[in-house]
């Protein structure tokens, strides 16, 4: 090995032992690696930041502002239960929850279409009883296994795929990858669906308590379907996370204690006690609408509109006003949505009524304009945006679900010789004209750090190219394989598989390919490169063993409720499993 390549490897391995061990912020290591093997010489600056203008990683971008289009309409929770059904045993829920979320992460980024499950599938362990660790796993595990059935699947599979084009191939279509992700994604849900039963831990049982120190008391109305015409229970409205319904107001007649089988009519005023938390997602449930006319009155743009707290200082003009005499929508341009009074629930429910105290905490639907406006104000002790609190626009679901098809549609056929990046660019382009999503939502979707950390990956592998260590590498795998093919395809599965465990997918795939690469066109016999760069896809896609390996994996480890352990015992077997599998598929592809 020469000098350069050895500075390279060096570099290299700095960067992957600061990733490992995680003090550091992954974009900012990869920048320091980046800049290291600049100033080594191992790297030009062009080649440095090539990735940043790559086609491919452009569109994880793009598609990822799709994917928010489909989260901010709603579109998951209209088709969810209709999906997921209801279920009396473990395997059959399991069932039900894997084969729709697998067959949709093979067109949606997985990380944004975990985000969007995750509420659906708390919903769907209240309504089967079946305990969120039995649950919350094989969702993150389906998403990634059916992923790797189509090249948008997950960023990963574009990651690989730039490099291949950048090594002078023809782009991989979006199912060229499909006869070896079907099997493995067939063989990952079977095997889940098994040892789920004995390996997956009765985890996530909260108990849940009214007597939250800041909980709020909210009104809605229900405004017709799907709500309208079912029974509490049938209405998914029973045993809310952070949240009871306490009484239902019908015309004259107050109904309370709320019973499960009571039934729900267009009209009925709903009274609900819960923390913020559950306010936030209480808002985005279709069928339902605040049950103020004030809201209506702040404007047609609702989409704009976020939730805030605020609360009322000793010297605001509030005090021992009611809100309809403070006339506070036309004051400051917001609603008042609920209100919590040292963290007891206020019995006068019509809120307009209720005379405002010092420190009040009011909860307000409102635009930017009032926190700029009122957050230094002596009006309020504080005010505070509410993270992710924009109004779902259920209206625009089918418009997102056409979007997307026509995504998905665009991608397949490419037609007029369009390709994925025209397909991702119009789609996302779509969803904000349609406002399906802002162009604030867009940004925020972009996730700055992933991308840049995707790019630094691929600048990592072609410093490995160009110094020669990635030949290196190759030829002593040949070596050890003794040229057989299928050794040789297994110990590049493998060895990415352990990489992924440690390092993001991108860094393990970007380090790899371009060994496989190099072990492909040494080998004898007609070992197609192509089904290097598939094995290198699957291999950086099976992070099941850590929750530390994926992010979908880490997002579910809270509401199941799961230890590092729960992670290894399952997904250890798992990444064995697809990887016989994907191992065998590939070798008998290429003896064909």
């Amino acid at each position: 090995m020469e000098a350069s390549a050895i500075i390279a490897l060096v570099c290299v391995g700095i960067t992957l032992a600061l990733l490992v061990r995680g003090r550091i912020a992954n974009d900012i290591v990869m920048a320091g690696g980046i800049g290291l093997l600049v100033l080594t010489g191992s790297l030009t600056p062009k080649d440095a930041f090539s990735g940043l203008a790559s086609p491919s990683i452009i569109t994880i971008a793009l598609l990822l502002v799709v994917s928010q289009g489909v989260i901010e309409t709603g579109l998951i929770q209209w088709v969810g239960p209709a999906l997921f059904g209801r279920a009396k045993s473990v395997a059959v829920a399991q069932a039900r929850l894997m084969i729709p979320v697998a067959a949709i992460s093979a067109f949606i980024n997985n990380t944004p279409l975990v985000a969007m499950c995750i509420p659906v599938v708390q919903d769907f362990s209240k309504r089967t009883k079946i305990a969120p660790g039995k649950l919350f796993i094989p969702l993150t595990y389906a998403a990634t296994l059916g992923g790797v059935c189509s090249l948008i699947g997950t960023s990963t599979n574009l990651v690989v795929n730039e490099m291949w084009t950048k090594s002078g191939r023809e782009s991989f279509a979006l199912f060229d990858i499909a006869p070896v992700g079907i099997p493995v994604a067939i063989a990952g849900i079977a095997y889940i669906l098994i040892a789920g039963r004995w390996l997956l831990p009765e985890s996530g049982k909260v108990e849940l308590s009214t007597s939250d120190p800041r909980s709020y008391t909210v009104e809605m109305l229900v405004a017709g379907a799907p709500i309208a015409g079912k029974s509490v229970e049938g209405a998914n409205l029973r045993g809310l996370e952070g949240l009871y319904l306490a009484e239902i107001a019908r015309g004259d007649e107050i109904i309370s204690p709320v019973e499960p089988t009571t039934m729900l009519a267009t009209g009925d005023r709903l009274f609900f006690v819960g923390d913020v938390a559950s306010v936030v997602q209480l808002q985005k449930l279709r069928g339902l609408a605040p049950a103020t006319d004030q809201v209506a009155k702040l404007g047609r743009d609702r989409f704009r509109r976020f939730l805030v707290e605020a609360v009322v200082s000793d010297s605001s003009p509030l005090l021992g006003k009611t809100l309809r005499e403070s006339r506070f929508r036309n004051v400051y341009g917001a609603v008042v949505i609920a209100i919590s009074r040292n963290g007891a629930r206020i019995e006068n429910t019509k809120l307009g009524t209720v005379v405002l105290k010092e420190g009040d905490v009011l909860l307000l639907e409102t635009k930017e304009a009032f926190v700029n406006a009122y957050g230094a104000s002596r009006d309020f002790l504080l005010v505070r945006r509410i993270e992710d609190s924009e109004p779902v626009r259920h209206e625009r679901a089918p418009i997102a679900g056409l979007i997307l098809l026509g995504v998905i549609l665009t991608a397949t056929f490419q037609p007029f010789g369009f390709e994925m990046f025209h397909a991702a660019l119009a789609g996302a382009g779509l969803m904000i004209a349609t406002r399906c999503c802002t162009g604030a939502q867009a940004r925020r979707a972009l996730n700055v750090r992933l991308i840049f950390v995707i790019a630094g990956s691929i600048a990592l592998g072609t410093a490995l190219e160009k110094s020669g260590v990635a030949g290196f590498f190759a030829e002593k795998l040949a070596a050890i394989s003794a040229g057989n093919m299928l050794a040789t395809i297994a110990a590049l599965y493998f060895a990415t598989f352990i990489l992924t465990e440690l390092l993001s997918n991108a860094t393990a795939a970007a380090l790899v390919f371009p060994i496989a690469l190099n072990a492909a066109t040494a080998e004898s016999g007609g070992f197609d490169p192509t089904f290097a760069a598939i094995i290198v896809m699957f291999g950086a896609s099976a992070s099941f063993a850590t929750p530390i390996g994926y992010q979908t994996n880490l997002m579910v480890q809270g509401p199941g409720g799961y230890r590092f352990s729960d992670y290894m015992k399952i997904g250890l077997p798992l990444g064995l499993i697809t990887g016989t599998v994907a191992v065998t598929a590939i070798w008998i592809m290429a003896r064909t």
